[in-house]
């Protein structure tokens, strides 16, 4: 895409910034091109609105190009634009802006695919283009993450590899027209292949800086991997179309991909050859000098890497520094293309806000971030800031990018801040966190959680002790803080029936991740279930039996018995799906509300293997039961509907035991100090559990709860391959045994 440079002297930043787009005449400064608009021959055959959206996408890009003095982009690379966006122009355009900010942020600007790493990186064959097509015609990327080593290539020679391989792609009017089908294959891989980083920038890539229709995403994943496939998954949490993201085993594969298409080892019966397509590739680059494939085609119009490797290329668009993230809008579009595109507001104007306060020019900051999460995966890092560059507040983006009412809407929504949590960065690394547990001992944890329960509650119990609520307590002496208690629609006929034994609890950079609450009374089913409806809950954690020890410690408030339903209140469930595995049951559930009609999706996890008053015997198996509920979690967000607007990890989740105290807390606890090693690689138990009580009080009720949490955790690191081996000689090496 990027253009030759027509003149020897390198671009200041006056001649870096854009004065406007679309809105200039012929003319700009001391050059006179003229624009030339003109389908040539042997192009895809376009209806005559497409052409003239074609050629109004020109004008606009061509004039600001000719302003600064560069050579016209081509009719074809225009259409590859259009085509992605459905001929919208105004989408394109800002299509067109991302996709050269993200060649420049990821020095994709120039490179040569004749030798040195990029060459390698190609004969791996860890990215490639399969020769047959999906039935809908899209052409089929394949990435192979078991070929990855993160510590063996950069980011940019991976992303290289990537963007040489799909320019070759696009070239062909199937692929423009059709799309992208991308398997992103985790068989066969190990924990040490997967770079989080890079793959947010490689799917970030696909769906909203290249210009290709991204149809379906295909995770094929290992079925022991704990983080990885959540974390990509979440990367389109928040996206229009979740629809068309899938976490699929090799035999589900085949259910989206003909097997004709895919390789053997993916369990397909393609004849598929890797050399024969590299082979392809560079016919094709040879004989396309002049389209998108010029960035990658090395000739000698181009400058050498050693000539700008800290500066703006004159031939790109926009001139964004590298330094300002592209990748994260978030507004909403009224078209729905059935394609994985990053959602882009409508804009009344493309220009960028110039501050020539000082006699200064400042760049803009395109990012349109509505979240915490979406920040931190978009944080701009001053060292990547050209010199001499500088950027704008994210308010001048704004009004640069968005139209006004956009901008209000994504104000209010960041006014409501579903990532504010009381759990905050503090803690410990794991090397020093192995050796607190080892020098703390059993004994002294023990006195630890002493000091903690010690604490009094930090908080009120009025609403659980008034007299018309003392039945709705399963325990007397097991109440509910008035500060984060979950509030029941009141009845009309009863101006007390908000009231359930339930509290909000914070997750990690998660407002009201969970419903921590008792197991239900008979007298509060029909409670239980209108919270869930309530909050939207997907997902119910049950980590207790019914009865234990020969009590009840929990009612039957759901169907026991596949095909079966109940109906409490308002509220009918239907048991649709029962799974029995070894340490949990898992029951799909169908709510329907009798009155309104409306029928919800909930999954119902109970997990069998934890005692009253103890832990787990093996905290693997609390571990992948985590696992399945987070996964769990996750596909039904992104099925439910209406779309889900709230956090990018849904609604709460419902978690219980008998009295909502002490295995409720030890889960909650788990969870959060994964999540938070996950982030920041830091943790910090203590603090974990004392922030949950202040918020659900008495959690974690006994010593051992305390202790398992530590020890849990540790199996995970060690699990998940962040430590080798540790060494709790002189604690309690049965604990952690399995």
């Amino acid at each position: 895409m990027s253009a030759n440079i027509t003149s020897g002297e390198p671009a200041n930043s006056e001649q870096i910034l854009p004065d406007i787009w679309g809105k200039t005449s012929g003319t700009f400064g001391k050059m006179d091109i003229s624009i030339n608009n003109c389908r040539p021959p042997g192009g895809p055959e376009l209806t005559m609105e497409e052409e003239i959206a074609t050629t109004k996408f020109l004008e606009n890009v061509n004039k600001w190009r000719a302003a600064r003095e560069l050579t016209e982009l081509s009719w074809s690379s225009a259409v590859k634009f259009l085509m992605a966006r459905k001929f919208n122009v105004e989408r394109a355009l800002v299509l067109y802006q991302q996709h050269e900010i993200m060649r420049i942020r990821e020095g994709l600007t120039f490179f040569d695919h004749s030798s040195g790493p990029l060459q390698a990186e190609l004969k791996r064959g860890k990215f490639t283009i399969l020769p047959c097509r999906d039935p809908n015609g899209a052409t089929i990327a394949l990435f192979n993450l078991s070929l990855h080593e993160p510590a063996e290539v950069t980011h940019q020679t991976v992303l290289q590899c990537v963007v040489f391989q799909l320019d070759v792609a696009l070239e062909e009017i199937e692929t423009q027209r059709n799309g992208l089908v991308f398997v992103y294959n985790m068989s066969n891989s190990k924990y040490s292949n997967f770079d989080y980083d890079l793959s947010q920038k490689m799917l970030t890539l696909l769906k909203g800086c290249y210009p290709a229709r991204l149809k379906k995403v295909l995770i094929v994943t290992a079925p022991l991997w704990f983080k990885a496939p959540f974390k990509v998954l979440r990367l389109f949490v928040r996206e229009k179309l979740r629809d068309r993201v899938f976490t699929v085993s090799t035999p589900q594969l085949l259910l989206h991909v003909d097997p004709t298409a895919l390789p053997p080892d993916l369990g397909g019966t393609s004849d598929y050859n890797h050399q024969k397509w590299l082979e392809k590739c560079h016919q094709v680059t040879e004989g396309k000098s002049g389209s998108m494939l010029t960035m990658t085609h090395s000739t000698s119009q181009h400058r050498s890497p050693q000539e700008s490797p800290t500066h703006l290329p004159d031939q790109d668009l926009l001139g964004i520094t590298n330094g300002v993230d592209a990748f994260s809008f978030d507004g909403d579009c009224e078209e729905d293309d059935g394609d994985i595109t990053e959602p882009i507001a409508p804009c009344t104007s493309l220009s960028p806000s110039i501050n020539r306060e000082n006699g200064k020019n400042q760049m803009f900051d395109i990012r349109s971030i509505q979240s915490l999460e979406e920040a931190n995966l978009a944080e701009i890092s001053t060292s990547d800031i050209p010199p001499g560059i500088e950027c704008a507040t994210q308010e001048e983006s704004l009004k640069s990018l968005v139209t006004t009412e956009s901008a209000q809407s994504a104000s209010v929504t960041a006014s409501v801040d579903h990532y504010a949590s009381i759990i905050d960065d503090s803690g410990t690394s794991l090397e020093d966190f192995i050796v607190y547990v080892r020098n703390k001992t059993r004994n002294g944890l023990f006195d630890q959680y002493q000091e903690i329960k010690s604490q009094p509650p930090d908080g009120t119990f009025d609403h659980a002790r008034l007299a018309e609520n003392l039945a709705k307590n399963r325990y007397t002496d097991v109440l509910c803080y008035d500060h984060t208690r979950v509030m029941l629609a009141r009845d009309d006929n009863d101006p007390d029936s908000d009231y359930i034994n339930a509290n909000f609890v914070d997750g990690y950079k998660q407002r009201n991740a969970f419903i921590s609450t008792q197991g239900p009374l008979p007298r509060t089913f029909s409670d239980t279930w209108q919270m869930v409806w309530e909050q939207k809950v997907v997902v119910i954690v049950m980590t207790t039996r019914t009865v234990e020890r020969h009590r009840t410690k929990c009612g039957q408030y759901w169907p026991e018995l596949e095909g079966t339903n109940l109906t409490y209140g308002v509220y009918n469930i239907q048991s649709e799906n029962i799974e029995n595995y070894e340490d949990f049951i898992v029951t799909d559930l169908k709510v329907t509300h009798t009155i309104t009609g409306e029928e919800r999706q909930v999954c119902h996890f109970q997990f069998t293997s934890w005692p009253d008053y103890g832990t787990p015997d093996s905290a693997l198996s609390m571990l992948q039961f985590l696992q399945c509920v987070r996964e769990k979690q996750t596909e039904l967000v992104l099925n439910m509907s209406p779309v889900w607007e709230g956090h990018t990890l849904g609604p709460p989740i419902v978690v219980h035991c008998s009295a909502g105290i002490g295995r409720t807390g030890t889960f909650c606890t788990l969870d959060i100090a994964i999540r938070k090693f996950e982030d920041i690689g830091k943790v910090d138990i203590r603090k974990t559990v004392e922030c949950i009580r202040a918020q659900r009080a008495f959690s974690i009720q006994m010593p051992d709860q305390y202790v398992f949490c530590h020890l849990a955790f540790l199996e995970y690191v060690l699990n998940m391959g962040y430590a080798e081996e540790i060494d709790l000689t002189g604690f309690d090496e049965e604990v952690l045994a399995e």
